[in-house]
């Protein structure tokens, strides 16, 4: 499968590309061993998303993946967000290669990690929120069998 236009879009011109100072949550998810991680930076007023920024060391799809992820939950409010899967960033982009499924899945839980750790430095539950399930620590194969709904 060749690379869908979004996704080239996404990779070579990647929207919110950065960091916040005084973010409000971070997550940062991936595995060094895999080549990916990725980190996203939260800004949230009335539990509502107003900014938000990435950085993304890994490939192509992993830089379009968290492009994606990220402009689909801006503006968002907090629960909303929580339930981006990496199915719906993998539509998005027009669908992945099979084999780079695991950077959408990335998306997912850099946003679920922020949403936590946001929530725990405001004393909110966070018990609704699915825990990483060492996505990236199966890089050897990709059939990660962590619930995921990957396709």
């Amino acid at each position: 499968m060749l690379y869908s236009d979004k996704v080239m879009d996404h990779f070579l011109n990647p929207r919110n590309l950065g960091t916040i100072d005084d973010a409000d949550g971070v997550g940062e998810v991936g595995n060094a061993k895999c080549g990916d991680i990725m980190k996203i930076y939260l800004k949230i007023d009335n539990d509502i998303i107003t900014d938000v920024k990435f950085n993304t060391f890994g490939c192509g799809s992993a830089i379009a993946s968290s492009s994606m992820a990220t402009e689909m939950i801006k503006g968002k409010p907090v629960d909303e967000a929580l339930k981006l899967t990496n199915k719906a960033v993998t539509e998005a982009l027009d669908g992945l290669p099979p084999h780079k499924i695991h950077c959408s899945v990335l998306a997912e839980e850099a946003v679920q990690a922020a949403i936590a750790d946001y929530r725990t430095r405001n004393g909110l539950p966070t018990d609704d929120i699915p825990s990483c399930n060492g996505c990236c620590g199966g890089c050897h194969s990709h059939d990660h069998g962590n619930g995921h709904n990957e396709e």
